[in-house]
């Protein structure tokens, strides 16, 4: 089964930036995260939506 919910670390290595642009990110709003007690978690689905977004971004500045 694949997983659903990654770590910050694990979302991070998967879109190919570092730990720190990753809480940039989720600090900004631009990526969506849960939190599950203490622990912060990013849905894949909200990852294909960020990249889904920069290509549409990318697209609209050619």
């Amino acid at each position: 089964m694949q997983k659903l919910l990654l770590t910050p670390e694990e979302a991070a290595r998967t879109i190919g930036v570092g730990r720190s642009k990753l809480y940039e990110l989720l600090a900004s709003g631009a990526l969506a995260s849960v939190k599950i007690g203490a622990l912060r978690r990013v849905p894949v689905a909200a990852l294909e939506e960020y990249v889904g977004t920069l290509l549409n971004s990318h697209e609209g500045a050619a």
